[in-house]
């Protein structure tokens, strides 16, 4: 167990590098004090621009893409391949630890995103075709609602249906995708209590469906 507890951990790790906190060291700005104070690339982009949020999004999918496509298979130090750890289990505990840390980073008073952008980068390495029906059910939200938080958290919802119909044989993807659904909801419970009070922001350019 010490190597999927190490792993873990420095999964956790990485994923509390935030992106849009690096780019903002890098142009003086704190971007939790800007616009809805999220460290997420959305607030990114409405406050700092495209060039800002695109360096955001490079850095918080690309921490995932390692702490999942890296770590499992990493020779570490003093530490033994585990054969009682299925490598499918230490990929989606590393991939659950790398959307957790962005969450909740231990080296920014854990003040972090809203893990999107790092989901997108574990399942992009754990699953690539269920980005699919994530990006389509997020689209058609967004160009019916308006709501990108609102297409993020019904986009994430498909995962666990997806692994249930096509990956039935691995509960570990089936397990990953109902804890992502929740954790992603979970973070987006302040999108969640602004749609109720009618005063989120929405995205205007890609809703089909507001009021001329």
């Amino acid at each position: 167990m010490l190597e999927l507890g190490l792993k873990t951990l420095l999964a956790y790790l990485l994923g509390a590098v935030l992106g849009s906190l690096v780019m903002g060291r890098l142009r003086g700005v704190d971007i939790r004090e800007q616009g809805s104070g999220n460290a997420g690339g959305t607030n990114a982009l409405r406050t700092q621009g495209w060039s800002f949020a695109l360096g955001v999004v490079v850095i918080d999918v690309g921490k995932a893409v390692l702490a999942v496509g890296l770590l499992p298979g990493l020779e570490l130090p003093f530490v033994d391949i585990d054969p009682a750890v299925g490598r499918d289990w230490l990929a989606v505990a590393c991939a659950t630890a790398v959307v957790v840390g962005h969450v909740y980073p231990v080296w920014y008073e854990f003040r972090g995103g809203k893990g999107a952008a790092t989901l997108i980068g574990a399942v992009a390495l754990l699953a690539p075709p269920a980005l699919l029906p994530i990006a389509l059910v997020w689209l058609a939200c967004v160009m019916l609602t308006g709501f990108v938080g609102l297409g993020t958290m019904l986009g994430t919802a498909t995962l666990p249906v997806y692994f249930t119909l096509v990956e039935p044989r691995s509960p570990a993807l089936v397990v990953f995708g109902l804890a992502m659904a929740i954790f992603i909801a979970y973070t987006h419970r302040e999108n969640i209590r602004r749609m109720r009070a009618g005063n989120e922001n929405r995205a205007r350019r890609l809703w089909l469906l507001r009021p001329r």
